[in-house]
Order: C-alpha cells, then sequence, then structure tokens
C-alpha cells in the first residue's frame, strides 16, 4: 500500500512538474549589460526558454552558450515571443526599443506582456503604456533594486507599476529574478518608488563616504570604525552592505578599484530623473539636488564608469588637492 502511494505521488509530482515546464513559454529579453545578463540567465536557470538581443553583439555570446535563441533586434524577439522583459540604460533607449523602426511595436503580439525593469522617468513609461495598449498588448515598468550581486544570486527588488489585473502574470516571471515583487500601483509608480530609493541611496552613499573620510583622517581604523557605525544609529545600507572604502569588506566594488556594481553615470541619471520629477511637482529636495551635482561632478572628472561609491574616492582627492596649496 505505502508503495502504491509513494508511486502515486511520484507520477503526480512528475506531472505537476511537465505541467508548469509546458507553461513554460519563451521569453524574451532585451539589453544584456551588466544588470540584464545575469537576469536573462536566472530565467533561462528556472526551465523558460530566452529570445534575447543586445545592441551590442558580443553582450549575447555568453547567454547563448547557455542556451538562449539570439536575434537581430527588439521586433524579432516581439514576434517570436509574447513575454518579454527588458533591461536598458535610459528614456531614449526605451522609446527606441519600444517605438524604433526595428521596435518592439513593429511585431508585437495582442495580449503580450511587456515588462520594463529600466529606471526611466515615469512619464515615459505612461507614454509607452499607452502605445501598448494602442497595439493590444499590456506594458508596466518594473525597476529594481539591489544591483548586480542581487541580480546574479536572484535576490532583486522589482517595484512594479501597471494594471494590478496583470500583476500575477508579471510575478511568474519577475519572481525568477527577484526575491521581493511588489506591486506599487498604475503604470510609472514602479519607476517613482525607484528614483525615491536612489535618491536617498545617493544621499547615504556621500553621507558613509564623508563620515569614513573623517574618521580616517581622525586617526581611526577604518575596518572599526565601519564596525561601530553598523552598531550604532548612523547604520545603513552604505556602511553595513556596501561600504566606499577599499579594504574594509570583500565582495564590493570598493575592494575591487571600483569596478563593476552600480556606475556614477547611473547614479548621476537617476538623481537627474529624482530632480526632474521634484521640480515637476515641486517638492524640495536640497540634499537629493547636491548629490545630484557631486555625481556630476565625479562624471566630468573621470569616474563616470566607476561604481557610485567611488565618492569617496572623489571626497579624498578634493582633499589631496588642498594639501598642495
Amino acid at each position: 500500500n505505502k508503495q502504491q502511494l509513494r508511486l502515486l505521488a511520484k507520477s503526480y509530482s512528475l506531472s505537476v512538474s511537465s505541467r508548469s515546464m509546458a507553461s513554460k513559454t519563451q521569453v524574451g529579453f532585451i539589453g544584456l549589460g551588466n544588470m540584464g545578463n545575469p537576469m536573462a540567465k536566472n530565467l533561462l536557470k528556472h526551465g523558460y526558454p530566452v529570445i534575447a538581443t543586445d545592441v551590442f553583439p558580443e553582450s549575447c555570446k555568453e547567454l547563448q552558450e547557455l542556451g538562449a535563441q539570439i536575434v537581430d533586434n527588439p521586433a524579432e524577439v516581439a514576434d517570436k515571443a509574447d513575454r518579454i522583459v527588458t533591461m536598458l540604460p535610459s528614456s531614449p533607449n526605451v522609446i527606441d526599443v519600444y517605438t524604433g523602426a526595428n521596435g518592439i511595436l513593429k511585431k508585437v503580439k495582442k495580449g503580450s506582456l511587456l515588462i520594463d525593469s529600466s529606471t526611466i522617468d515615469p512619464a515615459v513609461s505612461k507614454e509607452m503604456a499607452l502605445a501598448v495598449e494602442k497595439m493590444g498588448a499590456v506594458f508596466m515598468d518594473a525597476p529594481v533594486s539591489g544591483g548586480v550581486g542581487a541580480a546574479t544570486s536572484g535576490k532583486l527588488t522589482f517595484m512594479v507599476g501597471g494594471v494590478e489585473e496583470e500583476f500575477t502574470a508579471a510575478q511568474e516571471l519577475l519572481s525568477c529574478m527577484g526575491a521581493n515583487v511588489v506591486y506599487c500601483g498604475a503604470v510609472g509608480t514602479g519607476q517613482a518608488a525607484k528614483i525615491c530609493n536612489n535618491m536617498l541611496l545617493a544621499i547615504g552613499m556621500i553621507g558613509t563616504s564623508e563620515t569614513m573620510n573623517l574618521g580616517i583622517r581622525l586617526g581611526l581604523d577604518p575596518k572599526l570604525l565601519a564596525k561601530i557605525l553598523n552598531m550604532s544609529s548612523g547604520r545603513c545600507w552604505s556602511s553595513d552592505t556596501y561600504n566606499p572604502v577599499p579594504g574594509v569588506m570583500e565582495g564590493v566594488p570598493s575592494g575591487n578599484n571600483y569596478q563593476g556594481g552600480f556606475g556614477t553615470q547611473l547614479m548621476a541619471k537617476d538623481l537627474g530623473l529624482a530632480q526632474a520629477t521634484a521640480t515637476n511637482t515641486k517638492t524640495p529636495v536640497p540634499l537629493g539636488s547636491l548629490a545630484h551635482q557631486i555625481y556630476r561632478m565625479m562624471c566630468a572628472r573621470g569616474y563616470a564608469g566607476k561604481d557610485f561609491s567611488s565618492v569617496f574616492m572623489f571626497l579624498r582627492e578634493d582633499e589631496k588637492e588642498e594639501e598642495t596649496f
């Protein structure tokens, strides 16, 4: 009897897994950069056949070796898949990928679900949603938090804006790439949440860098200072998870000459979005504005390609210049 039950259970679990595999139809992925590449890999790991493209063909090689089908442009992706994730650097890239000459909307199928995980102006998300809706498809904005580390481990946080009835369908895909998938409201609210988070992140990183630099100048050991901060009221993500001082933590960009991670140029872009939305809504953001200017200065001073935690080195550089006068 027990053996029969075991066999029944086994055959049931097999039928369930084959059924769930059968439901894993092709997923399109457009934009295979620092974030898009590991995200697409996690879809493959979860058994989804992936059809991908990127404006830089060399970005596609690794994913192709893992079994993804690579095509030439976004329109071809839309022709083959009715669920597509886009992960692009900025608003103009998103507009081009959706509405350009070889854009998604040239071949999109009715009823398709299009999820944009780029961080862009909420107004552009709304504009894209309208254009997609006219083609009989569904658009959701789902920007992410967590950086390259979380993208690789599948532990991103997704902030999702769009029609609530479509959230479950989006959640199924996004859960393969993230630990938290949060519904924020109508299209554009995901972007709003992301922009607010990144403004605070920039302010926190600058504050952590200033504090660590001051402590070091006062003769404190940086590891000891970080330990004290992290057991005190000044603790924050930038101090305990992503410390900007080289040698304090392993596995973060500051320990690798600020390579990888979240680029200073992208942080400057996100702070620009925060500044624009603050101006539009007449919201005072004095520290957000100052953070924006600091990151813009860093871009002009050769830090654009380095991780945003390199603001610590930027502050040290200013001090070195002072010492020479």
